[in-house]
Order: C-alpha cells, then structure tokens, then sequence
C-alpha cells in the first residue's frame, strides 16, 4: 500500500476543445431555456388556437349557411352542413392540385409563428449576451474559470446561429403536424378523407425537410448581424440596443442625405437593403429569397413551390452568391472584434 501512495500520478489531460464548447453551449441553452426553446413553443401553441377558433367559427358558419339553405354546391343543397366527400367527389385532378398547393402555404402559415419569434429572439440575445454579464457582473465568475474569451464568444455566437434556429425549426415543425391533425378532426367530422384531402395532397415531410435544409443557409446569412450584435455588445458600456439601431440607421441616412453612393455608381437603395438590412434583419429566416436565383422554377401556383426540389435548388443558390460570403467574412471579422474587446471591457 505504502509503494502505491508513493507511486508518482500520471498527469490529467486537459480536456478536448469540443468538450469545453458542449459544456458552455449546454450553460447558453440552460441560461436562456425559455428564449431558446419555449418562446417557438409558445408561439406555435397560439397558431394552434387560432387555427382552432378559426375553424370553429367557421363550423358554426357552414351549420347556419345549411340551416338557412344557403349552403350549396352545384345546386345540390347540404342539409346537415358541409359534407367533404360532396365536394371531393366533384374535383378533377387539377383542383387537386390546387388544393395540394393551398394545404402546403397553410402549413406554411402554421409553422411561421416559430421562425419569426426566433428573430427576435436571437436578435436579443445577442444584444445582451456579451453587455449583460458586465452589468451584473457575473463575468467576474466566468472569468475564473479555465475558458478563455474566444470560447465564450464563440459559444454564444454558435448558439445563436445553430442551437436556436434548430429548435425553432423543430417547434414550427410540430406546429405543421400539429396543425394537420387539427384539420383531419374537422375533415372527418365532415365525411372527408384526411389522407386524401390533407396528407396525401400536401407535402409535410418535404416541408419539414425543407426547414431542416435552411440551417445552415440560415447561419451563414444571419452571420453578419450576430456579429454586429456581439459586437455592440462587447463595446457599448450602456443601452446597446440604441447603439446598435442607431449607427447604422444613420449612416443609411447620411448617405441618402449626401448620396455618397452615387461615387460608386450606386443608389442609396443599395446601402440600406445590404448593409443596414444585413445588419439588423439578417437574423430572420427567409430574408435571403431576395438574393435567390428562382429563374427557371416550374412554379403553377404559389403553393407548389413548397416540397417541390426546385425550392431546395433556389435555396441552397444562395451560397453562390457574393452578399452571402462576404456578409459571413463581415460577420467573422466583428466576432473576432468582440472577442478582442471582451478581454478588456470585461471589468469595465
């Protein structure tokens, strides 16, 4: 016993990079749990009530319409309210068409609450996530533990442009589903068939494909604005959110105002839409179709570019362009900064 208390330790390795990042991005998920997860949770929840008032009201719409003989269709009168199976039976393959493309854009609709309050979300977290632990000082905490600054600033910045989109995406997802299920119970309760009318038009599991396509479109889009944000976080010592509203409104102001861009053979429109836009609303899922190439796309109605591969094509066509890159190199280089300025803004 005596030789093995003697007997000399090997040294603990240090532990991995990755392991340092999982734990801080599981403090970023714990510390902002209800941002993260149960604002898109929520948000979809009220889609779903309103979906369901909705069709409440419209249940007790069609039962007057019928009661009063007002409901119809091609002359033959729906005693007991609308009956589904009536009107399936009258539609030839292009109004089913149609509707596939109608049931697409309305679980569209449905999935939408997620994905905007993911904007605002990571728009405030940003803002605050870097200015926040000065003010209350806990940054004093974090500091004294064996993590360095680029570290955390990259946790956070992962965290916004991975974590985040990632579980709102799965929130919208369930509220599409969710939102079918809901529509099935009114199509039964009217001699219709779900599978025909609902999950076999429509597209859910492209759909939802589809989100899960956007991840990484939608970091690299949002890459410039999360930096701006942990940038502005990282500087101001008081109401970062002004700061980071306010410079670049008025720099698109002062160049309006001089037509500054009229040196670069350029209107003022171009500033404000890739500069003060990429800044400030880069962080919303979708503000990319602008810049996506859908020349060419076999789109009959709005509804069928929703599962269909040419909405993938046009969507990933965004990486061939020269705003996303270089937006993501702007994006690259204000995290750098943040991380800089952490090291000695830190105390104040």
């Amino acid at each position: 016993m005596a030789l093995d208390a003697d007997r000399p330790r090997a040294p603990r390795a240090a532990p991995h990079a990755t392991h340092k990042l999982k734990l801080l991005l599981r403090r970023e998920f714990w510390e902002h749990k209800g941002g993260f997860l149960w604002a898109p949770v929520w948000a979809g929840g009220i889609s779903l009530v309103l979906t369901l008032m909705a069709l409440i009201f419209g249940e007790v719409a069609a039962r007057r319409a019928a009661a009063s003989g007002k409901l119809q269709i091609d002359g033959d009168v729906m005693i007991n309210g609308l009956d589904l199976g009536m009107i399936t039976s009258k539609m030839d393959a292009e109004d089913l068409r149609k509707l596939a493309g109608g049931i697409d854009l309305s679980m569209l609709s449905s999935s939408m609450w997620p994905l905007i309050v993911l904007g605002f979300v990571v728009f405030f977290y940003c803002l605050g996530s870097l200015y926040d632990e000065r003010k209350d000082r806990s940054v004093l905490f974090w500091k004294s533990l064996p993590v360095s600054d680029r570290d955390t600033v990259l946790s956070k910045a992962a965290s916004a442009l991975l974590v985040a989109p990632t579980l709102a995406i799965g929130a919208a997802i369930a509220t599409m589903f969710a939102f079918l299920l809901l529509l099935s119970v009114f199509v039964l309760l009217h001699n219709g068939s779900p599978i025909q009318l609902l999950w076999g038009a429509g597209n859910p599991l492209a759909n939802a494909g589809l989100m899960l396509a956007a991840i990484p479109v939608y970091a690299l889009w949002a890459l410039p604005t999360v930096g701006w944000l942990l940038l502005c976080s990282a500087w101001s010592r008081s109401k970062p959110f002004l700061w980071a509203i306010v410079i670049p409104l008025f720099a698109g102001i002062f160049i309006t105002w001089f037509d500054v861009m009229n040196l670069f053979d350029l209107e003022s429109g171009w500033f404000w839409k890739n500069v003060v836009a990429r800044l400030l609303g880069g962080v919303f899922p979708g503000t990319w179709i602008d810049v996506a190439n859908t020349d060419g796309l076999r789109f009959k109605t709005p509804g069928d570019m929703f599962g269909h591969l040419d909405a993938l094509k046009a969507m990933y066509s965004v990486l061939a362009t020269t705003q996303l890159w270089i937006g993501a190199a702007a994006g690259i280089a204000m995290i750098t900064g943040a991380i800089r300025l952490r090291r000695w803004r830190d105390e104040g």
